[in-house]
């Protein structure tokens, strides 16, 4: 069984739990301190020495990006007779592949950041843990400008890629439905709340803390 290290609040970690769950894929979850710093341990940093969650170790094969654990786990459960998460098809894969981008890119820097600042404490995006207003205008601007295009994407077709779920919506939707938890509203954008709510009526899906209240870290604190 592959075992997945993971933190329960971690976003990217979420995400291959969510593709696990709705493919029915048994993993076994070891849950790492990350607000203890666990992942830049020395017993962690043997298994990722980029010190991040999450990371798969299935047998000999060891993946240390969401994204990387994404396509592994759709194309090694892909079924050869069903349209799946993942394609075998090569322009297919590059129109997956450009979502994956975008949620490392536009999804990380903006929406991400906001909330990690606002709900964490830190960015956590790669560039160091100070939060300043200015980290946090500009990824809530950039946040904004990540909707803004999803909406218009979303307001021609119901998934991002190929007309049908696919890793990219898995790779997208996280950070996104959790916008609220940085400040960032989802009210003004109809189809990105429509898309939303698609994934989560998908049969096998997961919850993660903040879907149902975004304020509920702010509010414990």
């Amino acid at each position: 069984m592959p075992t997945l290290y993971s933190y329960k609040e971690s976003g990217n970690s979420y995400k291959v739990r969510l593709l696990a769950a709705l493919l029915n894929i048994n993993l076994e979850i070891v849950e790492v301190d990350f607000l203890g710093d666990e992942q830049h341990g020395e017993k962690f940093l043997s298994i990722n020495p980029k010190g991040e969650v999450p990371a798969l170790v299935d047998n000999d094969v060891v993946l240390t990006d969401s994204a990387a654990i994404l396509v592994y786990l759709a194309g090694k459960h892909a079924r050869p007779d069903e349209k799946g998460w993942w394609s075998a098809d090569i322009t297919e894969q590059a129109h997956i592949t450009e979502w994956l981008a975008f949620a490392a890119s536009w999804v990380q820097y903006g929406v991400f950041t906001a909330r990690a600042i606002l709900s964490f404490g830190g960015p956590y995006n790669g560039l160091g843990t100070a939060s300043t207003e200015q980290t946090l205008k500009e990824a809530q601007t950039r946040g904004v400008k990540s909707l803004q295009i999803l909406d218009k994407v979303l307001g021609e077709s119901p998934w991002l890629a190929l007309g049908r779920p696919t890793i990219a919506d898995i790779a997208v939707f996280v950070y996104v439905a959790l916008a609220p938890m940085g400040d960032v509203s989802l009210e003004p954008f109809e189809n990105v709340r429509g898309w939303i709510d698609r994934i989560k009526g998908l049969p096998g899906f997961i919850p993660i803390d903040g879907l149902s209240d975004p304020l509920y870290r702010r509010r414990n604190a």
